[in-house]
């Protein structure tokens, strides 16, 4: 009876669990007020109180990042005045313009027209058709939120492999494992599952593949398993590239644009980090890491095998047949591009070449050509977009204006605010202030200074392996909590630790950020990882085997590109002088970064 009372009674306290936090959580953390220097020990007390609440979400990601507009004036760590202007910066404008841009692109289906037109391309063998799947979710997800990618290439990725493979019920039930454990059953999350592929795509593709009468049962099963493994791995690539995908461009992924803000609040002088620049450091390293998965995928779950569904070539025809039938059957009732599809085409190319040339650094870009610092990404992007919102979605035709028996349909632009109003995600422009807002607090306050000089062992440690380690950390507590608040908490105490040990900030700033978007091991971890872990076909244990070697191949990538090209294109080897402080003498010896060749990252 006593178990059973301590039993409900716990029941109660989880129901309840989230009131508890709010109420516990600014009590537990009083003794910051009193046992610290004024300042430091109150702004430590905000941002502690904004990590808890984020990394729980005991209160909606957008009110806790709202926090600051009331806490950061009433406790006199900064003035209202300069705490609301942090929610609308011009890095605010540049992320509200690339979210325009992204659902101009899904309202007219621009993005389904490219996912098909590359599978079509890359083929159906499995090893192949899972890079044209990681190819296209990571191209798109470049420029449409990680979230939509993923729940637009799931469906399309269900519909080839049911060509393929058949039923799935059918397949699950051949392939039945003897050893299963009733935990790993019961670990299995039933979610609501995602529109079927037939609802997506309107495909009456043909029936399943009959086996053949001479397969054995241990061959169907053998087989059964090998297909069930290829689902897999369609399934977690998808997500996985996604994430990947959204780190090439600054607009790719909020920690992106957290990194720009807190640059140019912490550093003013500091104008290496645009659009162009970002994307010529981070689109290489996408790509190799990118590659790097595909094979690590592709090896782990059976698409590197030359087998594809059976072991006859005629059979093995068929089923290719069948999945080329999707892709192609779907593409054809797409038609050919209309007008609307064509313009948005080419704003968003316009888009992405004006934010390329701007000021891309190793060239000189139109930027030049106005007020030296008056014109920014921000005002590129808005531009663009604004232009959205009038030009005409039908091919405006001057016969029209004299055609009396012609239709007087309604104008209709490319883009309605309506529209933009229900795709934008604003909680995210929220948060992003909110990080800026609590960047100002800590740099003001000098709360980023008084943790720095806390973390003197670390100057003892070489700086590449410094920037190992942090990616790893960052990449495993992401793992629990937002990327976005992750790097929002951590960002300004890697700032003061970079110069407190003399090295150049981008160089523990930038593997930060990118570490931020490599948390593939839980599905809790991103809403890529949920959706693809709410289909019910993937277990935990086969996103926690594929994410930790994935987070692995990451941390690896992160440190080859901060030590080859990243090194060039920034000068990480010296201590610049827009990250020294205005009473700092001029003499500061720059730090020396290894001796060791980049490439030699076994020997650190």
């Amino acid at each position: 009876m006593e178990m059973e009372t301590i039993s409900t009674f716990a029941k109660k306290l989880w129901c309840v669990k989230k009131q508890l936090i709010l109420f516990l959580t600014p009590l537990i953390l009083l003794p910051l007020l009193f046992g610290l220097p004024e300042k430091e020990g109150k702004c430590l007390y905000v941002v502690l109180l904004m990590a808890v609440f984020w990394c729980t979400e005991a209160l909606p990601l957008a009110v806790t990042a709202m926090l600051p507009v009331c806490l950061f004036p009433t406790m006199g760590i900064l003035p209202s005045k300069k705490v609301c202007p942090q929610y609308f910066l011009d890095t605010n404008f540049l992320f509200l313009s690339g979210l325009v841009m992204a659902s101009a692109i899904e309202e007219w289906g621009l993005h389904r027209r490219i996912a098909l037109k590359v599978l079509k391309i890359v083929g159906v063998k499995p090893a192949w058709l899972i890079l044209g799947m990681m190819i296209t979710s990571a191209f798109l997800s470049m420029w449409l939120s990680n979230t939509a990618t993923t729940a637009m290439m799931l469906p399309i990725a269900n519909a080839i492999l049911e060509s393929l493979f058949g039923d799935l019920d059918t397949l699950k039930e051949n392939c039945k494992v003897k050893d299963e454990t009733e935990g790993e059953l019961l670990s299995r999350v039933k979610l609501h599952a995602l529109p079927s592929e037939k609802q997506i795509l309107s495909i009456d593709g043909p029936d399943r593949m009959e086996r053949s009468d001479g397969s054995t049962a241990e061959e169907i099963r053998t087989e059964s398993e090998y297909q069930m493994k290829v689902w897999k791995g369609f399934l977690i690539c998808i997500p996985y590239a996604a994430s990947i995908g959204g780190t090439a461009t600054l607009t790719g992924t909020a920690p992106n644009l957290i990194l720009i803000g807190q640059l140019k609040s912490y550093f003013p002088e500091c104008d290496l980090i645009n659009f162009g620049s970002w994307f010529a450091f981070a689109f290489p390293l996408m790509v190799f890491f990118l590659i790097l998965g595909w094979l690590w995928i592709s090896f782990l779950y059976g698409g590197l095998n030359t087998r594809l569904c059976v072991k006859k070539q005629d059979e093995r025809a068929q089923a290719e047949a069948k999945a080329e039938a999707v892709i192609d059957e779907d593409y054809r009732k797409l038609g050919p591009i209309n007008f609307a599809e064509g313009a948005i085409a080419f704003f968003f190319i316009l888009f992405a070449v004006l934010l390329f040339t701007r000021d891309p650094k190793f060239v000189t870009g139109w930027s030049t050509f106005f007020n030296k610092g008056y014109v920014s990404d921000a005002t590129t992007g808005v531009i663009i977009v604004s232009i959205l919102f009038f030009f005409p979605s039908q091919k405006p035709s001057l016969s029209w204006w004299f055609d009396s028996r012609a239709p007087n349909t309604p104008y209709v632009p490319l883009l309605s605010w309506k529209k933009a109003q229900e795709c934008v995600p604003w909680n995210i422009i929220l948060l992003l202030g909110g990080g800026f807002a609590m960047a100002k607090g800590c740099e003001e306050s000098g709360l980023a200074a008084w943790i720095g000089a806390y973390l003197q062992p670390i100057a003892q440690v070489p700086p590449a392996v410094a920037v190992m380690f942090i990616t790893a950390f960052l990449a495993c507590f992401t793992e629990f909590a937002s990327n976005t608040a992750t790097i929002i908490i951590f960002l300004p105490v890697i700032a003061e630790l970079a110069m407190f040990v003399k090295v150049n900030p981008l160089y523990f700033m930038i593997p930060a950020t990118t570490g931020c978007s490599f948390a593939f091991m839980l599905p809790v971890s991103t809403p890529p990882n949920s959706i693809a872990f709410a289909s019910g076909h993937l277990l935990v244990k086969d996103m926690v085997k594929t994410g930790f070697v994935m987070n692995i191949l990451g941390i690896l990538s992160v440190s080859l590109a901060m030590n080859t090209w990243g090194r060039a294109m920034f000068s990480l080897e010296t201590y610049p002088d827009w990250a020294r402080p205005v009473n700092m003498s001029s003499t500061v010896t720059d730090i020396q970064f290894p001796s060791v060749p980049p490439f030699n990252l076994t020997s650190l």
